[in-house]
């Protein structure tokens, strides 16, 4: 891969059209395109990790989205200086990097559904053992590709939502360029060659990261690509934030105490640095105050590493070589204190009563109505399918002709859907909740 070739602002659905002079680069178009849309501003109803705020405010996907665009940021700019630096007589755009990286963190996690990476287990879990596992042979006989749904992905669902045209929408979805799609697909293969369950986009999105990857230069190596450049960085960013913010979120629930929460975080310094960052913080007696100055000392310091790492395997990464995430690269101490803060997260945070009642939650209401919707658009002649399917909004295809097509309506509408929504809407179906008389 070369930079001159993987730096285009052609934009997905609009490659006929004259580029237009504008006051804003490509790039920034692509932000300002994300954060004024509807999908993005229901990331703020929607779980990050521990349940929507009651009396402490904690990171939802949208707080979540934000932060990672910003280290995002960093990270391009960090990368971009570094690269000018080597490629001095290279006119590649590389100071467009920090924007387009930026955009790609904003939609990152566009397409999960709602109730955080638990509704993602909750859909596959649906089509793997329960009663959506009787149309699976209905989904193959028509060529449809079952693996896309038993193992469901919100990384695919992104990508599904930024560039599908929806009934009565344009073509190529958001429009974005083709740096940025690019820039969000972690895992660029479909899911029928997915080594560990992840994988990039649908059958139906299949073609369109092709068109992608052929105009970018990424290599195409029998249906699994190598990955875009600005992937890693796009990775690094969320490795970086929701480690961080999970630890100082458990410390406001209460999950870690105090001395807990410094103590790991204080793990990422030494010597000198660690010297000073205790003097910083005696400036201040509120905790709170003190545990997000050591966070943001944190984010600098692997947004340094991650950078470092990033220039050092510049050459890999355009050869398709590198394999692993810039995380795992980082040097000591922090990649110690940062494995300390994996462990203890999944220990404490990840399998706290908090989180997974929000796990259990999440399968049983995602069953119910994926088998209710399911069952309506495989029957929209029945007299409750046609009250029910009046919920569907007509930009999804209730009428698709395939199976498939009819499964991805459902998935499309539900992960669409903020928990607030989700919930209402299944009490509703259920009979749980009436409207008032």
């Amino acid at each position: 891969m070369n930079w001159t070739q993987l730096l285009s602002g052609k934009r997905l659905g609009m490659e006929e059209y004259a580029e237009r002079k504008h006051e804003r680069t490509d790039f920034q178009r692509d932000y300002d395109r994300l954060i004024f849309s509807s999908p993005f501003r229901r990331l703020q109803n929607k779980t990050q990790v521990f349940p929507l705020p009651g009396s402490i405010f904690v990171h939802n996907r949208l707080t979540h989205s934000l932060e990672v665009s910003c280290v995002g940021r960093s990270l391009g700019n960090n990368v971009a200086k570094g690269l000018m630096r080597k490629y001095a007589d290279v006119n590649a755009g590389f100071t467009e990097i920090g924007s387009i990286v930026s955009a790609a963190c904003l939609a990152h996690d566009i397409g999960n559904p709602p109730f955080g990476h638990s509704g993602e287990r909750a859909i596959s879990a649906y089509f793997m053992e329960g009663n959506g596992e009787k149309l699976m042979d209905k989904v193959i006989r028509e060529g449809g590709r079952w693996e896309d749904f038993v193992r469901f992905e919100g990384n695919a669902n992104t990508m599904r939502l930024l560039t599908h045209q929806f009934v009565g929408r344009r073509r190529g979805g958001f429009a974005l360029t083709y740096c940025t799609l690019a820039s969000i697909v972690k895992y660029p293969y479909p899911s029928t060659l997915s080594p560990n369950g992840k994988f990039g986009f649908f059958q139906t999105e299949e073609s369109t990261y092709r068109q992608i990857a052929s105009e970018l230069g990424i290599e195409d190596r029998g249906g699994r690509y190598a990955r875009y450049p600005l992937v890693y960085l796009v990775e690094a960013a969320d490795d970086i934030c929701y480690q961080i913010m999970d630890i100082e979120d458990a410390h406001k629930l209460r999950i870690l105490t105090e001395e807990e929460t410094k103590e790991l975080l204080l793990g990422f310094f030494e010597g000198g640095q660690r010297d000073h960052i205790l003097d910083v913080m005696r400036l201040v007696n509120d905790a709170n105050e003190q545990i997000a100055y050591l966070r943001s000392s944190i984010v600098g310091s692997l947004v340094d590493e991650c950078s470092r790492v990033f220039l050092e395997q510049e050459e890999n990464i355009l050869e398709g070589l590198f394999t692993g995430s810039l995380i795992k690269g980082i040097k000591e101490p922090v990649r110690s204190a940062y494995e300390a803060c994996s462990s203890v997260a999944y220990r404490k945070i990840y399998c706290a009563r908090e989180v997974l009642d929000i796990e259990l939650a999440g399968y049983h209401i995602f069953s119910q109505l994926i088998d209710i919707l399911t069952e309506a658009v495989m029957n929209p002649e029945h007299s409750y399918s046609r009250l029910l399917l009046q919920h569907i909004p007509g930009q999804y295809d209730i009428h698709a002709p395939s199976i498939y097509g009819k499964i991805q309506c459902i998935l499309d509408y539900i992960s669409g859907m903020t928990d607030v929504y989700a919930l209402d809407l299944y009490r509703k179906v259920t009979g749980l909740s009436l409207p008032a008389v």
